[in-house]
């Protein structure tokens, strides 16, 4: 798989990763198998889909255990990128950004993941309560002990919280301008879907700019973009897309128009090409410091996705796509 590289210090990564939170959380619990997951990451490793993510909140802290299994056996094949800062009660998730939280949460990840080093250590969420310099000093020093290689930040998101005016990721920049005087920021992590574009408008020249890697979250809209769900199909009462305005039965058959577009591009890719795989190559083609990190819990998909790296739009291909129709329904 093509190689790419995360942030100043060149951290190499495969050109697809793998998301690893549904495995164990935010999806379909009765689908969640242990070993059916323990397979497909082992799949994306074989694949060279090198950078897996995760976070202590997945679970919580079962799916860095999940991680860590894979770990224990192929650590020096992997790129382990996990989060801090967020706390899961039982009807509530908090930011805790407290310096001493912080160190404490990094040791409890090395356990779970089975490892002495954590490739990208990742600020899930700011605490509104603690100065981010404060926070983003503590995991600084996580990287001087040499308990962590590189720091990334996870983008604010909330569009519902918008001050009047300001466009998508104006909060997520003021934080980076902010972390980058403490210490160097390797990576963003923010959603960049063909049907979710909203970092191209500013977040990702941002980072492009700054020689900071760019991990985009959700690439294939959670599942939609691949167009294997089915408009009313409904989802179990613990998936979140059970609860989301753009997967309702309504919106799901009104954005129908998107899916068609990709399918129209991968046929004249071929008839093995996919939709989701269109996607991907969108994101790809987005920059050379772009790497979409789709999550999946089966082996089928890490080895679809992965193919993905090797798809290249022209830009015919391109210009269709963008010309798609915008998405309907609120992403709140």
């Amino acid at each position: 798989m093509e190689r790419r590289t995360i942030g100043a210090a060149a951290l190499a990564v495969g050109a697809v990763g793998l998301g690893c939170m549904p495995m164990s959380w935010a999806y379909s619990a009765s689908r969640q198998r242990g070993d059916e997951s323990l397979r497909a990451v082992h799949r994306a490793l074989d694949l060279g889909s090198s950078l897996l993510d995760t976070a202590d909140m997945y679970g919580p802290f079962t799916n860095e255990l999940l991680v860590g299994r894979a770990l224990k056996e192929r650590r020096s094949d992997a790129f382990v990128s996990t989060k801090v800062g967020l706390l899961v009660g039982d009807q509530h998730i908090v930011a805790n950004g407290r310096p001493g939280y912080v160190k404490r949460a990094c040791d409890a990840s090395l356990r779970r993941l089975q490892t002495d080093v954590i490739d990208l250590y990742q600020l899930h969420r700011a605490d509104p309560e603690v100065p981010v310099e404060e926070t983003w000093g503590a995991m600084a020093e996580l990287v001087r002990a040499g308990k962590v290689r590189a720091l990334g930040l996870c983008a604010v998101g909330a569009r519902s919280s918008r001050r009047g005016g300001a466009r998508l990721h104006d909060a997520t920049i003021r934080q980076l301008e902010r972390v980058q005087q403490v210490f160097p920021v390797s990576a963003v992590q923010a959603e960049l879907s063909v049907w979710s574009p909203e970092a191209l408008e500013t977040l990702l020249p941002w980072c492009e700019s700054r020689g900071v890697g760019f991990l985009a979250a959700m690439p294939l809209g959670n599942g939609f973009l691949t167009g294997r769900l089915r408009p009313g199909a409904g989802f179990e009462a613990d998936d979140l897309r059970a609860r989301h305005p753009r997967f309702t039965a309504e919106m799901m058959a009104a954005n129908q128009p998107i899916v068609a577009g990709l399918r129209r591009v991968a046929r004249r890719h071929g008839p093995g090409v996919t939709p989701a795989q269109v996607a991907l190559a969108w994101v790809l083609a987005q920059g050379r410091h772009v790497v979409p990190v789709p999550g999946t819990k089966q082996e089928r998909w890490v080895t679809e996705n992965a193919s993905a790296s090797a798809l290249r739009l022209d830009s015919e291909d391109l210009r269709e796509v963008a010309e798609l129709p915008p998405a309907q329904g609120s992403w709140d």
